[in-house]
Parts: C-alpha cells; sequence; structure tokens
C-alpha cells in the first residue's frame, strides 16, 4: 500500500522536514549531472560501505573524500534512482511533519541523524565484509515511521492498495504492515534483496520506536488516541 496523505494537522510549519526533502532532491539532481564514471565514484566516496567503516578493508584513497564515519551521514542524501527518492520522500512528507512537531525542529533534526546512523549499523553488522555500498533516506525516515506509530497510532491514513482503491487505515495499521513486510523481506530475500537495504529499514524503525519517548517535548503524550 502507497501513503498518500494523514488527517493530521499541525499547528507549526516543519521547516527541518521541508529542508531534508529540498537537500534529498538537490543531491539526486547533482547526481543526475555527473557521468555515469563519475557518479559511480561518489557513490563509493559518499555512500556507507560496511567493510570500510568497520575497518575491515580500505577504500582506494582516490574515491575516499571523508572519512569512512562520516559515511553513514553522507550516504542518507544520496538515492540510486528517481522511484527511490520518490518513495522515501512520500513517506517522509506524510509523516515527517507531525513528529517533527512533537519534538520540535533541532530535537527532531537529531532524532532524524540518530536514526539514521542506526540504520546503517544495523545494515553493516550482520555483514561487516561487504563492499556494497548503503546509500538512500530509507533508514532515517524508517525512524520517523516508527516515531509515528508511538505517537499517532489511530491517525486516519489515506493509502493506495492495488486492486483495492483509495481507502483509510489507523496509521499503527499501515506502518505495522510497512514493518511486517520489511522483517519479512529480510528473512526470505536473502542476498536476492535486489539492493534494498531491509537491514536499514528495521533497524531505523526499531531506533524511532526506542528514541521517540527521549526527544519528544515535554508534554506531548505517546499513543495519542485522538482519531
Amino acid at each position: 500500500m502507497i501513503p498518500l496523505r494523514d488527517e493530521n494537522p499541525t499547528r507549526t510549519t516543519p521547516f527541518v522536514t521541508y529542508a531534508l526533502l529540498a537537500s534529498c532532491v538537490l543531491t539526486f539532481l547533482w547526481q543526475t549531472s555527473l557521468s555515469e564514471r563519475a557518479e559511480q565514484a561518489t557513490v563509493y566516496g559518499l555512500g556507507m560501505i560496511p567493510a570500510s567503516l568497520l575497518g575491515h578493508a580500505e577504500l582506494s584513497p582516490r574515491l575516499a573524500v571523508v572519512p569512512p564515519a562520516a559515511t553513514v551521514i553522507t550516504s542518507m542524501f544520496l538515492h540510486g534512482g528517481w522511484l527511490h527518492l520518490g518513495g522515501n520522500l512520500l513517506y517522509l512528507w506524510v509523516f515527517g511533519n507531525n513528529v517533527e512537531e512533537a519534538m520540535g525542529h533541532v530535537r527532531y533534526l537529531l532524532f532524524y541523524l540518530v536514526c539514521g546512523v542506526a540504520a546503517a549499523l544495523a545494515q553493516a553488522l550482520p555483514d561487516p565484509s561487504s563492499t556494497v555500498p548503503m546509500i538512500g533516506a530509507s533508514g532515517a525516515i524508517s525512524g520517523v515511521l516508527g516515531a509515528y506509530s508511538v505517537l499517532h497510532p489511530r491517525a486516519r491514513v489515506l493509502v493506495w492498495v492495488p486492486l483495492g482503491g483509495l481507502l483509510y487505515l489507523p496509521a499503527a495499521l499501515v506502518l505495522g504492515l510497512w514493518f511486517l513486510i520489511q522483517l519479512l523481506a529480510t528473512a526470505f530475500a536473502g542476498d536476492q534483496s535486489g539492493g534494498i537495504a531491509f537491514g536499514a529499514h528495521i533497524g531505523g524503525f526499531l531506533a524511532g520506536l526506542a528514541l521517540v519517548a527521549l526527544f519528544k517535548r515535554p508534554g506531548v503524550p505517546l499513543l495519542d488516541r485522538r482519531r
């Protein structure tokens, strides 16, 4: 199912969410302006490579434009194609504003980055010798989804279901099914994951669940009962 919007209005402007959306779009447009060889070098130089991050291999000095530890941040702003970019930004657009309002701008940005780092580690640690670069904002955005599911589980989300049309479903169901799909894909896809970092999705989501209570503003309730 594809989320289109939620019925959960905010009273503040989500400046950080807008900035993250714009940063990903601008970075991708820069990627598309590069030659194929230069773009590949950028993915290896700024993407998160588990073997490089965990000290099992060294990247060629020609490609190592930032320290390996910094790639857990730089990798969040690169994407592998328009579909990859669009899918990530759709989820951030639908769910990010309410999480930002619950945390405040600065805490939300820190939360987003911390979830992205947790997602990168969740992808790297199971296979520390992997030399495949991971790119994309999906790990950090998964953290936003985890936080939203705890903050507003009863919020109505308009989704498009192939062969089922448009439906309003509670956020807990939409995001719970999304997380279940990630678990099943990890269990059954194995090496045939098609380049999708399911481990990062799971790690980011769990980080969001665990950290939302720490990052939310005082007085903001968890498990909001309002529809």
